[in-house]
């Protein structure tokens, strides 16, 4: 089989590997899409051997496949695999982490959060931007026949992430939510949030991702790099705020607008890694009663969740890509992304 390892510094190469075989405990996935996500850009940017480090990881990621947004079809089962749980030919998406499988946060599914440290797939282990992924059975999730391949790779990180935030910020339909950048995850967010029966205010600096958001569901779209989104944000509440806010980009300017543009009594989600934000705590949080809370992508179940719901309510997921791409294309293809200009990327099979 082939698969993409990244080198570091923005070169890539498509190399030829052994397909794999299915341990007693393991499935060998037959990849079908292969979502393109901006944390694989820090793997593909960094210098040379530096890009576990950049995540706080220990390990060796070369000759490590890329891709952490796999989904397709299970072509072989392990020996000890209960075939009551994953049959050949069941359509999966993988939840892209594992874990020790015995500490506390294992055993509810949150993987990610391992006490003795998680694998994560396309970053430590082999990834998706290949044929086939050999992955522990424990890892996959159901994909509903409504939801296409590629939409089964968005939920498997960007758009997955998106609703457990939703879900912790508990959103509902009495609800105003603005949800600032509108990458991928963003995009993710309004969907979602519109379909869950909130208005959606949408805010970014990108002229092109802004005039898409009403198309995502967005009732209202604010331009950041020419609105004050605080006062924007207040002048379509009624001078109130926003009752529940979304910061998906990592920027400090656009989490500090989300903490001043809420409500009082809102609460306040951050999924955007990186970066820092400085706020007044007593007239910004104290006095407001504000709430801020850390959402770090999705439970198992939770991914298995988003899936659901996507289904139950038409969310056209598929309307994320801008790009799609074959394996072949790799090269061209993260190019392209690296510019972050467009929407969601997948490479499909």
């Amino acid at each position: 089989m082939r698969g993409v390892v990244f080198h570091g510094d923005r070169e890539l190469e498509i190399v030829a590997f052994d397909d794999p075989a299915p341990g007693p405990d393991d499935v060998v996935l037959e990849v079908r899409a292969s979502g393109m996500c901006g944390s694989d850009l820090r793997f593909y940017r960094a210098p040379a051997g530096e890009a576990l480090a950049a995540f706080g990881l220990k390990g060796d990621d070369s000759g490590i496949i890329a891709g952490h947004e796999p989904c397709g079809v299970v072509a072989a089962v392990g020996s000890n695999v209960d075939e009551r749980s994953v049959r050949v030919g069941d359509r999966v998406m993988v939840h892209h982490y594992d874990g020790c499988g015995f500490c506390h946060l294992c055993r509810t599914g949150w993987t990610q959060m391992c006490e003795r440290g998680a694998t994560i797939f396309g970053a430590t282990a082999h990834g998706g931007h290949a044929d086939y992924l050999k992955v522990p059975a424990r890892t996959l999730v159901p994909l509903p026949d409504e939801v296409s391949f590629a939409a089964g790779a968005a939920i498997s990180c960007g758009t997955g992430t998106a609703f457990g935030a939703l879900v912790r910020l508990d959103l509902t339909a009495r609800d105003t939510i603005a949800v600032f950048g509108l990458g991928p995850v963003g995009q993710s967010a309004v969907q979602l949030a519109s379909a869950m029966g909130a208005e959606v205010i949408a805010v970014d600096v990108a002229s092109e991702r802004i005039a898409r958001a009403e198309e995502f569901g967005a009732a209202h779209a604010i331009d950041a790099g020419t609105t004050d989104p605080v006062e924007a944000i207040r002048e379509l509440t009624g001078g109130r705020g926003a009752t529940r806010a979304l910061d998906c980009s990592g920027a400090s300017a656009a989490r500090l607008a989300a903490v001043r543009g809420s409500a009082s009594w809102g609460t306040v989600a951050f999924v955007g890694e990186g970066g820092d934000v400085t706020v007044d705590v007593s007239p910004d949080v104290i006095r407001k009663q504000l709430t801020i809370l850390g959402s770090y992508t999705f439970s198992v179940s939770g991914q298995a969740d988003c899936a659901s719901f996507v289904a139950r309510h038409g969310v056209d997921v598929d309307r994320l890509f801008t790009h799609r791409w074959t394996l072949d294309d790799a090269e061209q293809a993260y190019r392209e992304f690296d510019k972050q200009t467009g929407g969601k990327a997948v490479i499909e099979f």
